[in-house]
């Protein structure tokens, strides 16, 4: 029988990939910092070929004119990676890497023409959010519902990013990446932790049919009744009644 794993040693298990994600993005845009190369130019250019490059550079990319770009995405890529990590470790790895590609993809192909590169790992995190959320809801699995309101709790107003607005975001990729989170989560709907089943759940697979409890209850309230009227019968078949009378003529006599 396999060994249950401590709760640390799952928690610990998904540290690491998250800090390495964390650490790469910081590592990337201290290097656009001190090189005179625009990183910018090897993210997202939709419609262009040579934007194609940008599917797989641009989460990695974020301006480096604005510290707080960088500092917004890294907080809540660690978390949503770490949950990912934690809560789906057997399939962990291929979400993340189908969320990148396909995000990325979509807004390339879908995104508009504008001349405008879209850089940053805002379209994986908004991809987290719509896998962690629909796959919680999906399983019925009391932790994994659990985990789904945290992540709405936490980044519930995400939800205004996939809009189009005048600020200069990629609202384009924000849509991407949670739609195929939503995507995700329904087609691994059958991997990864599942709810427990129920004894009579099982069975029902397995072709049994589930006792009718309600008829033997009522059952045994019948053979309980005939018990009691049999038990009465008998009581009443071992009853008599003795009257004791002095005949007239001895009354006379005496």
């Amino acid at each position: 029988m396999k060994k249950k794993q401590p709760f640390d040693d799952h928690l610990w298990n998904a540290i690491p990939p998250a800090l390495l994600i964390v650490a790469i993005m910081w590592l990337v845009y201290l290097l656009d910092q001190l090189s005179k190369v625009h990183f910018y130019s090897f993210g997202i250019l939709p419609g262009e070929l040579i934007g194609l490059k940008g599917i797989f550079f641009s989460p990695w990319i974020h301006d480096s004119r604005d510290f707080h770009h960088i500092l917004n995405n890294s907080i809540p890529m660690f978390l949503l990676s770490g949950l990912l990590f934690y809560s789906y470790k057997e399939i962990s790895l291929k979400v993340l890497l189908i969320i990148w590609i396909l995000s990325g993809s979509f807004v390339w192909m879908l995104a508009a023409r504008n001349g405008s590169f879209h850089i940053g790992m805002s379209g994986v995190i908004y991809g987290l959010v719509g896998f962690l959320f629909t796959s919680g809801v999906i399983r019925k699995y009391l932790p994994l519902q659990a985990l789904a309101l945290f992540v709405v709790f936490l980044y519930g107003s995400m939800i205004w990013g996939v809009f189009p607005t005048q600020q200069p975001i990629s609202w384009e990729g924000h849509l991407a990446g949670i739609l195929v989170g939503i995507l995700l989560a329904y087609v691994y709907r059958k991997k990864g932790p599942q709810r427990p089943k129920f004894q009579y759940e099982i069975e029902r697979e397995q072709g049994i049919d589930p006792p009718d409890l309600e008829g033997e209850y009522w059952q045994k309230v019948r053979e309980e009744e005939a018990r009691l009227e049999s038990i009465e019968e008998e009581k009443g078949k071992d009853l008599s009644v003795t009257y004791e009378y002095i005949p007239r003529e001895e009354k006379k006599g005496k």
